[in-house]
């Protein structure tokens, strides 16, 4: 493990279900302090005060600030991943447009509670080779479920479906991304609709 590794690894795993409350707590007080504050003021002082614990009970359980964003984005990708095995295990609808809005949609939910700390977690947070492997492997995953599903639906007419996959991904990951976390942001509804729209004109011809 590199010392930029070691820095963000949590010190505590909880055992016991006190524990993890408290893991839990800290947690979600950084994200209020992160979103209220931004990452540079958010202080591990801060993240104390909000969670209600002194500020040695909080490195009990985590080294630094860095160490909690890195937590928060994985907790983030915890929840991604079993939302999508959870969409995957079931039944997809028959209409290509139907399906693209059955995962825009998740995509759009995954990011409405707080874009602005989600953007804050693709952007700054530091990211260990385990994070980054997970983060490649949830992407191949989506692509590769894109490509299978392009390929295997009569209303698409794409030839290159593994350019198409990639592409398809990536539009939906950026846009989401970026246009609920601006300072104005869309309309939730709206570009799920317009992002629905513009990806069956594309698979259509």
């Amino acid at each position: 493990m590199t010392p930029d590794q070691r820095r963000i690894q949590p010190r505590k795993q909880p055992r016991q279900v006190r524990a993890e409350l408290t893991r839990q707590r800290i947690l979600t007080a950084a994200a209020h302090v992160f979103a209220d504050h931004g990452y540079p003021a958010g202080t591990t002082n801060r993240i104390a005060e909000r969670a209600g614990i002194s500020i040695g009970s909080l490195y009990q359980y985590f080294p630094n600030k860095d160490a909690i964003l890195a937590e928060l984005l994985t907790r983030h990708l915890d929840d991604g991943t079993a939302a999508l095995a959870k969409l995957l295990a079931g039944p997809l609808p028959g209409p290509i447009e139907e399906v693209f809005r059955v995962f825009v949609r998740l995509a759009v939910e995954a990011h409405l509670d707080d874009p602005h700390l989600l953007r804050m977690l693709r952007e700054q947070a530091p990211r260990s080779d385990e994070l980054i492997a997970r983060l490649d492997g949830m992407k191949r995953t989506m692509v590769d479920h894109t490509r299978v599903l392009l390929e295997g639906h009569p209303e698409v007419r794409v030839a290159d479906t593994a350019t198409a996959a990639r592409l398809i991904f990536a539009t939906v990951e950026l846009a989401v991304h970026d246009l609920l976390a601006e300072p104005d942001p869309i309309d939730a509804r709206r570009l799920e609709d317009e992002m629905v729209a513009m990806l069956t004109r594309y698979v259509k011809g």
